[in-house]
């Protein structure tokens, strides 16, 4: 079979898995697993084999003409060069992980049959996308997974939470996508063509006449796709979907997505080095900020969401110095990681029966009922924190590296030295970041000490054994770095002193404040329960007849804490919780927590303004348009009344009407006439 036929099955057993779960889901239940595991892991065994034939070396090229268009014409094209390569096989491992990992976390789910059949579909349109060689077959794999995440963040759709973070998914992505596809034409219409060959020799020969409106307009696409600043607000809402949904989103697709796609026609936005800078901008502002407000989020599956924005900027900083091989690298990292971390975050929150850090702060034993998903989510922290020799050490290392390159010495491809200080000073500080939140994540989840976890029973052998498996690329595949730089057609991906002392110390430094912070936290949160027993006992001892003082909760505390505080079950006070993020974040912790009040702010700019304005509409429609024809139809029936009224079928007031109208035309007759004389 040719590497071709190969790479044409890649995607389409999926989407053919996809279609047979719907029509069967209801007939015949039994098909419905090995519908949902058996073709994404197929397609995870030919992407392997289409990569191994790739070899890293010259792409592969195939195309058909679908349909004449009378002007640019449209073809289904494959074009599969090393990267394309590598990333087909991450998302089908990932996609493969994901079904088998739901097989045991939605084993009693109703609609699982549909879950399974959206996530193959969603599987297959980031297939055609890695391996399409036109950007109309692109952009059909573009838009299928934009309306596969609205079905499947909202699968939990009686909750107000997931049918908000549905739409609010949805329109996000699709208000980057509108100056997405204008940009789209304008490229084609520049270039002659869709093929992406096409496209990538059109701007090596000088052809785009107008690079930098092109460029910013697809980046306004790839912003909201890949939750870059100012269109990220919809990824950490929706969290609000099945954790393994979670997992395929932030690891393998629709966010990698608009990694990808930059990364592809990379020459098309180095063409401007206007367009570079403001990515470097928008990937320094994302990385920052997402950071800052993961420090301060509660909910487990929200601060892997900011960590999720804050590597897919760490990818966009690479792409904004021109090296698409670190970013692609990073990518590949990333998925592997972050679908650990996740996949790992659904045992736990099975587990402590809590998605909430500051609940598991107050439980212990977390580690012995899910060890598993200790040690492996142990291994994805890790490799956020970029501590060597995880993998994400070397990608990150590899950004930096590139960033540092850019910035002393000018980048590839006329990236501005400017845009390499920017991603270099921002990386640093992220670094430092990162690892405070992983730290923090880890500790209040894995070290609590209050009472005992509750006993879920043991996790499905499906959920456990996708763990390790996705703990064997977090730990080695940092070690391919020196072998991937030709896969990608780019330098050395190896890290150099100077970024990796830097990185590594400040990541280190991240994360012991971080755990010393939290250690002096529960240290006096303990002494202070301490002295409140002795204090109670003391006054038990000398007024035993006195009556109890009631018990006055503290107004931040959670039901659960002031439940827990009635039962004298030892945890720290509430103004006292073991959180490091409050106390290292300072000022910052509020605004953080709310996503620094970007969502507010787009309610009062947009969203209040377009409401008004549908009021306004309403109103004009209702009261006025409505009136209008309201009373047209109203005039017409009231002389139709009076009309009626006159046909009396009397003849003598039939002559009578005639003979005084003719009396009064006679009047105004004359009267004209002297009029007309008169002047």
């Amino acid at each position: 079979m040719t590497t071709t036929t190969l790479a044409v099955l890649v995607p389409l057993l999926p989407f053919l898995g996809s279609a047979a779960g719907l029509l069967l889901g209801r007939t015949a239940p039994g098909f419905v697993r090995p519908l949902a595991v058996l073709p994404a892991l197929a397609a995870a065994v030919l992407a392997v084999l289409v990569a191994v034939r790739q070899g890293g070396g010259a792409a592969i090229d195939a195309a058909t003409r679908l349909t004449p268009t009378g002007s640019v014409p449209i073809d289904l094209a494959l074009h599969i060069d090393g990267f394309a390569a590598l990333v087909a096989v991450l998302v089908g491992v990932v996609a493969t992980c994901v079904q088998i990992y739901s097989t045991g976390y939605l084993r009693h789910d109703p609609r699982y049959p549909s879950y399974a059949a959206l996530v193959s579909l969603f599987t297959s349109a980031m297939l055609l996308v890695v391996y399409s060689g036109d950007l109309m077959v692109l952009l059909v794999g573009w838009e299928i997974m934009g309306i596969c995440s609205y079905f499947l963040v909202g699968h939990y759709w009686e909750t107000p939470e997931a049918r908000a973070a549905s739409l609010k998914a949805f329109l996000v992505t699709k208000l980057g996508d509108v100056p997405f596809l204008i940009g789209l034409f304008a490229l084609a219409a520049d270039a002659g063509t869709f093929r992406i060959t096409g496209v990538l020799g059109a701007v090596a020969s000088g052809g785009l006449d107008h690079p930098t409106l092109v460029a910013l307009l697809l980046l306004a696409g790839v912003a909201g796709k890949s939750a870059q600043f100012p269109l990220h607000t919809w990824l950490p809402d929706a969290m609000a979907g099945p954790t393994p949904v979670s997992a395929l989103i932030h690891a393998a697709t629709m966010v990698a997505a608009g990694i990808y796609f930059t990364a592809r026609l990379l020459p098309v936005f180095a063409a401007s080095a206007a367009a570079l800078t403001v990515l470097a901008v928008m990937a320094a502002l994302t990385m920052t900020g997402s950071a800052l407000a993961a420090l301060a989020q509660d909910d487990i599956k929200r601060v892997l969401a900011y960590s999720t924005i804050g590597q897919l900027g760490y990818m966009a900083g690479a792409l904004a110095v021109g090296d698409r091989a670190a970013a692609v690298f990073h990518l590949l990292t990333h998925g592997a990681f972050k679908a650990l971390l996740f996949l790992a975050a659904g045992t736990v929150i099975h587990a402590a029966g809590t998605n909430s850090l500051t609940a598991m702060s107050r439980m212990s034993g977390l580690t012995r009922r899910v060890p598993d998903a200790y040690w492996t989510m142990t291994i994805g922290l890790l490799a956020l924190a970029a501590i060597p020799p995880f993998a994400g050490f070397f990608s990150k290392e590899a950004v930096l590296v590139a960033a540092e390159h850019t910035a002393t010495s000018g980048g590839a491809g006329g990236a501005p030295a400017v845009a390499g200080w920017i991603v270099l000073v921002a990386g640093l500080l992220t670094a430092l970041l990162t690892a405070a939140y992983a730290i923090r994540l880890w500790l209040l989840a894995f070290r609590g000490r209050g009472t005992e976890a509750p006993d879920h029973g043991r996790q499905p052998v499906a959920m456990t054994t996708v763990l390790w498996v996705l703990a064997v690329p977090s730990l080695a595949l940092g070690l391919a770095a020196p072998r991937l730089g030709d896969w990608f057609g780019g330098p050395s991906l190896m890290p150099t002193l100077t970024t990796a002392v830097l990185g590594t110390g400040l990541a280190v430094v991240g994360a012991a404040v971080t755990y010393a912070t939290w250690h002096a936290l529960v240290t006096k949160a303990a002494r202070a329960a301490g002295t409140a027993r002795a204090t109670a006992a003391a006054q038990a001892r000398t007024a035993p007849s006195a009556p109890p003082v009631p018990h006055v909760p503290h107004p931040d505390a959670d039901a659960g804490q002031v439940e827990a505080e009635a039962l004298d079950l030892p945890h720290p006070a509430p103004d006292h919780d073991p959180d490091p993020g409050r106390t290292l974040l300072g000022p910052l912790y509020r605004p953080a927590v709310d996503g620094f009040r970007l969502d507010a702010a787009y309610r009062t700019l947009f969203v209040r303004p377009v409401l008004a304005a549908a009021t306004l509409v309403r109103f004009l429609d209702r009261e006025v348009v409505e009136t209008y024809v309201s009373g047209a139809g109203s005039g017409a029936k009231g002389l139709g009344w009076l009309v009626r009224r006159a046909q009396t079928g009397n003849v003598q007031t039939y002559l009578g009407a005639l003979l005084a109208g003719s009396v009064v035309l006679a009047i105004v007759a004359v009267a004209l006439a002297n009029a007309a004389a008169g002047a």
